[in-house]
């Protein structure tokens, strides 16, 4: 649906993708703590995700800008904003060098996760 209204719909499926990653706790226990993978020649992790949407398409650095390029509207960057906020807060707060089980165990991810969850529902609206 939005990938007809955006210039770059490849980037937005990774944009997804990691969004997705970072909504589900479930996931993120078995694949980023366990180590469980799906299947062979398999790896994520909370860095590969934050990479992603920081680095790769810099759709949280200024979702604003992304604004046609990889997000369909003023929702979407509205929702990657507070995802970012979220983000920036528990990056700060525990450091970006910190292993994931830091991340999962501080007080400030359920923010993070229910931000991941809102941004995926606009997302995929």
């Amino acid at each position: 649906m939005s990938g007809d209204i955006v210039k770059l719909p490849e980037m937005r499926q990774e944009i997804i993708s990691a969004v997705k990653a970072l909504s589900d706790s479930d996931y993120q226990q078995r694949v980023w703590i366990d180590r469980i993978y799906p299947h062979a020649d398999f790896f994520d992790d909370f860095t590969l995700n934050v990479n992603t949407l920081y680095d790769d398409t810099t759709v949280l650095d200024d979702p604003a800008a992304a604004l046609g390029q990889t997000l369909a509207d003023d929702a979407e960057v509205e929702a990657m904003q507070c995802l970012a906020d979220r983000l920036d807060e528990i990056l700060d707060t525990i450091g970006r060098d910190a292993h994931d089980i830091a991340f999962l165990q501080s007080p400030l991810w359920s923010g993070v996760v229910t931000a991941a969850q809102e941004a995926l529902r606009v997302l995929g609206r």
